[in-house]
């Protein structure tokens, strides 16, 4: 097949799959449907022609028109086709998994999800995904959210309060964390909350129940606390790595409060 004939052929797959309701596709299914070199030539065509895009090596996506300006589908909208197609287990977490449970202070700048090993993060027009590691992964509660394109694994609302603390540097820092917690706070569930204490490190439990008092929410904490209080024999720092001289001890949570904490309006 001559590469003059591939683009029309090609133009007709993709309307083909989105008729369908697919809107990714892998180089060899291309490759299967349009003959090995026709799909190169077409491929490319397309994408300078914006029609198509590749957020990973081998991997595109089809743009329709209401995402053009930003020159890629939505994150939510491939990363759980990416993740079959790469068999990772995964979830969207953080602040990406708040804004899911009704946590919406403020718009991540990129799409984050968590893995059990290190990946590159991926730039897809204006479409940022950052990843981040996750030891215990597998045991992290989930839930299955349905987007346009297929069904997204995201932390629970108790999970996502959790890995905030943790990961609270990937989360705009303490106060944001804070925030946040402020406005997920309805959706926590206190026996849920002690359940997933055990997917972390302690002091990341002490830590969140020391914040939700701070923000108003100490009655989601009452099971937490009862965690703590059987497994901590010694005391942790609010803030990871920061000076402890002078800070006072939170006996409830055996805590050292070495940093401000303040809601964001």
């Amino acid at each position: 097949m001559k590469p003059a004939k591939g683009h029309p052929n090609a133009r007709q797959y993709l309307a083909d799959l989105a008729a369908r309701g697919r809107y990714h596709f892998t180089a060899a299914d291309a490759q299967a449907a349009l003959g090995g070199t026709a799909a190169k030539f077409a491929l490319s065509r397309l994408a300078r022609n914006g029609l198509i895009t590749s957020p990973a090596r081998g991997f595109y996506v089809i743009v329709p028109p209401e995402y053009r300006a930003i020159g890629c589908l939505p994150a939510d909208q491939f990363i759980p086709a990416l993740m079959k197609q790469l068999n990772l287990p995964y979830y969207a977490g953080l602040l990406t998994a708040a804004q899911y449970h009704g946590a919406a202070h403020q718009r991540p700048q990129e799409f984050q999800v968590f893995l059990e090993k290190k990946h590159l993060p991926i730039a897809c027009g204006k479409v940022k995904v950052a990843f981040m590691v996750r030891k215990r992964l597998r045991d992290v509660p989930v839930t299955n959210l349905n987007t346009q394109r297929g069904t997204l694994v995201v932390s629970t609302a108790e999970a996502t309060a959790l890995d905030l603390v943790g990961y609270h540097h990937h989360a705009g820092g303490l106060d944001q964390v804070a925030t946040v917690l402020a406005e997920l706070a309805e959706r926590l569930d206190p026996d849920k909350l002690a359940a997933v204490a055990g997917t972390a490190a302690l002091p990341w439990a002490q830590r969140l129940g020391y914040l939700l008092e701070q923000v108003g929410a100490g009655e989601k904490a009452g099971r937490l606390k009862e965690y703590v209080r059987a497994r901590a024999h010694e005391s942790a720092a609010l803030l990871p790595k920061a000076p402890l001289a002078k800070a006072p001890r939170n006996d409830d949570w055996k805590l050292y409060v070495n940093a401000r904490v303040e809601v964001q309006e």
